[in-house]
């Protein structure tokens, strides 16, 4: 008997805080919601996750409680193809997790996948955000996205792995043969039309117009703070006061020290010039002056 094709996975990828919401909620809005708009605790009707526990429970065969990153390591493998056979088709799944081989352990399993799209954003802004989402101090998640070793744990064990910011945007855009659509934070907040016009275009999608002019309005970062206010955000860590916090693009200016700002260009300087140039050339200033 001929084995399916679990090729069935479109990754949702980015470091954590880089606008994967967002571009959740704008697709399943634009793909479900014509008639009913699609709210933020109703994204597991249009995406899955990797990381979810009932399918690492069903990986388990019971209630799944990891006392080590290599028991939810030695299960990774087969959650990802249940979670590619959960759908018919291709399908949207998110991640965080960076591609890279852990104990000869494909982190994102390249039988599952047909193509990714990555969403990036700039460390600066990246640090204040993921410092309120994983309540740390901006000084160590500094630290923490310089690490290699870097990862989160749900408080079942449930891992994600991250790694470095800059080896985590290189894992995905380098990756061989892999079909993929990348995304800067920034873009989409610039012109969010033009930004999700071009993805469409990767994916083949005839744009509707007036479908993608309703999407926007529906998805608006004030709106979507509203839905937070008044439902809350069942995804939302609860060391955070708040998920969708201000979605601002270049508020790192008044968040960080110029010697915050050094430290982070310095760490990623290379990366930095080739995906941010525009920044690069500001924080290479203030790094030399502090």
């Amino acid at each position: 008997m001929q084995s399916p094709n679990l090729r069935r996975i479109i990754w949702l990828a980015s470091y954590p805080k880089s606008g994967n919401t967002w571009v959740r909620t704008f697709l399943a809005n634009y793909f479900l919601g014509r008639r009913k708009q699609i709210g933020i605790n109703e994204l597991r009707k249009f995406t899955l996750s990797e990381t979810r526990q009932d399918f690492y429970d069903r990986a388990a065969g019971g209630t799944f409680r990891g006392q080590s990153f290599e028991e939810a390591l030695a299960l990774r493998t087969k959650v990802q193809r249940m979670v590619a056979m959960e759908k018919e088709g291709t399908h949207f799944v998110k991640t965080h997790s960076v591609i890279d081989r852990v104990e000869n352990v494909a982190l994102i399993d390249p039988e599952v996948t047909a193509a990714a799209i990555y969403i990036m954003r700039n460390p600066f802004d990246l640090v204040p955000s993921y410092s309120r989402h994983v309540g740390l101090s901006i000084d160590k998640t500094i630290e923490v996205i310089a690490e290699r070793e870097n990862l989160l744990a749900s408080p079942s064990g449930i891992v994600d792995y991250l790694g470095r910011w800059d080896e985590h945007i290189a894992s995905w855009i380098e990756a061989p043969g892999l079909p993929r659509h990348v995304m800067r934070y920034e873009d989409i907040h610039a012109d969010t039309k033009r930004a999700f016009s071009t993805l469409f275009e990767f994916l083949r999608t005839p744009l509707n117009t007036a479908n993608l002019k309703r999407t926007i309005e529906a998805t608006r970062f004030e709106n979507l703070q509203k839905q937070e206010e008044r439902d809350g955000f069942i995804e939302r860590p609860k060391q955070m006061k708040q998920f969708f916090h201000s979605g601002k693009a270049g508020g790192w200016r008044d968040a960080l020290t110029d010697a915050q700002v050094a430290k982070i260009h310095n760490a990623f300087e290379p990366t930095l010039r080739k995906y941010y140039p525009e920044i690069a050339d500001e924080t290479a200033s203030i790094a030399a002056r502090t």
